[in-house]
C-alpha cells in the first residue's frame, strides 16, 4: 500500500503550510500528492505549483469537478501538467452533486449521472490519445455540438499539443454502487470519500472484477496525537459540513453513503441539525465510532495497529491528510 498526501482545497485562503508538507511527502517517498476543488480555489494551480517545486512525487486531483471545465478543457489542463511536470499528473474526477453543479457552476445537474460521466471520460480519453478528431454524438458531451442554438460551423478537432501520455491514469471519486461498479469499467482507478476497513463488504459487488493495475485511492486524516477524541474532532467536523451541507435533504450523496455504511439514523440526525443551523450539535451529532473508523488517529502504537487493517484489503494508495510532517514521518516509518 502506497502512502499519498491529500491536501485538499483552500479555505479563506491558501494555506502556507502545504508546499512545505508536500515537499516533506517528496522527502518521506510518498508516492503521490493531491488537490481537490469546491467553490473558492481551483485544484490545478495549486498542483502546479507543487510541481515546479518537486521533481518524484506524482501529482493528482482528488478531485477536479466536471461541471467546472468542458471535458476537452479538462483534457488540456492534464495534458499540460503531465508536460510540465515529467509525466507525473493523475486526473481525478467528480461530478459533484445538484447544490455545487446549479448553485455554482450555473449549469443543470445531468438526469443522468452515469452517462454523463461516461461521456465526459470518452472526451478525455479521445484528446489523450489524439488519434482522431474528437468527435461523440452524446447526451450530455457531444462534439461537435450539435444543439438546436448550434450555428452548425463546428468540426471536429484534434488537441494542437501532442499529449506526452496516451495512458495518463484517469480516476474517478464515485459514491454509488452503479457509479462504483461503472468506474471500474471506465477509469483506472477509484478515490472512495469515505472508506472503512472494517466495512469492505458496502462495495464488494462493485469491486468484483477489478483490473489488474485497478487504484483504490482513500482518503483519510491521519494526526498523531495522545487524545483520541480530541484528534477525532476535525473528522467530525469535516462530516458534519459533507453530510449536513454539501448537499439538499432530499439530495445528498454523502449522507446516502453514510447510511449504506451502517449510520443510517445518525446520517438523518447530522442532517437535520445541520439544516436547522444547529451546526455546534450537528458535529458532535457525528458518531466518534464512523468518524474513527475512516481516519488514523491517536498514539504511534494505535496507529500501527490500525494501519494493518488498511494494508489487508483493496486498498493500493492511502492518500492522509495530515496537519503536521511529524505525522508524516510517523506514516513514513510505519508502512516502509
Amino acid at each position: 500500500m502506497r502512502l499519498g498526501l491529500a491536501l485538499g482545497y483552500w479555505g479563506r485562503g491558501p494555506d502556507p503550510a502545504h508546499l512545505a508538507l508536500a515537499t516533506e511527502a517528496e522527502r518521506l517517498g510518498y508516492s503521490s500528492v493531491w488537490t481537490a476543488e469546491a467553490w473558492g480555489s481551483d485544484a490545478f494551480t495549486p498542483l502546479t505549483w507543487i510541481a515546479a517545486h518537486t521533481s518524484r512525487i506524482l501529482l493528482g486531483t482528488a478531485v477536479a469537478q466536471m461541471a467546472a471545465r468542458s471535458p476537452t478543457a479538462t483534457a488540456m489542463h492534464a495534458l499540460t501538467l503531465d508536460h510540465l511536470s515529467g509525466g507525473r499528473m493523475m486526473l481525478g474526477l467528480g461530478l459533484s452533486g445538484p447544490q455545487v453543479v446549479e448553485g455554482w457552476y450555473g449549469r443543470p445537474f445531468p438526469a443522468s449521472p452515469l452517462t454523463a460521466t461516461r461521456e465526459y471520460v470518452d472526451v478525455v480519453r479521445q484528446v489523450l490519445r489524439r488519434e482522431a478528431p474528437v468527435a461523440l454524438e452524446g447526451r450530455f458531451h457531444s462534439h461537435p455540438y450539435l444543439g438546436p442554438d448550434a450555428t452548425g460551423l463546428g468540426r471536429p478537432l484534434r488537441p494542437i499539443t501532442h499529449p506526452l501520455r496516451a495512458d495518463l491514469p484517469l480516476l474517478l471519486g464515485a459514491e454509488g454502487p452503479r457509479n462504483v461498479a461503472q468506474t471500474v469499467r471506465i477509469a483506472d482507478g477509484w478515490l472512495p470519500l469515505y472508506w472503512s476497513p472494517l466495512r469492505t463488504g458496502t462495495f464488494r459487488e462493485a469491486l468484483a472484477d477489478l483490473p489488474e493495475g485497478f487504484v483504490i485511492a482513500p482518503m483519510a486524516r491521519a494526526h498523531v496525537c495522545d487524545d483520541v477524541a480530541e484528534g477525532l474532532l476535525p473528522v467530525k467536523a469535516m462530516l458534519g459540513f459533507y453530510i449536513g451541507g454539501m448537499g439538499h435533504a432530499a439530495r445528498n450523496f454523502h449522507a446516502d453513503l453514510m447510511a449504506r455504511m451502517g449510520f443510517a439514523e445518525e446520517a438523518r440526525r447530522v442532517q437535520e441539525l445541520f439544516l436547522a443551523g444547529r451546526r455546534k450539535e450537528a458535529v458532535l451529532a457525528v458518531p466518534d465510532a464512523f468518524a474513527d473508523e475512516i481516519s488514523l488517529v491517536g498514539p504511534r502504537a494505535r496507529i500501527a495497529e490500525r494501519l494493518e487493517m488498511w494494508r489487508r484489503g483493496p486498498v493500493t494508495d492511502l492518500l492522509v491528510t495530515a496537519p503536521d510532517p511529524h505525522t508524516l514521518r510517523v506514516l513514513a516509518d510505519l508502512n516502509a
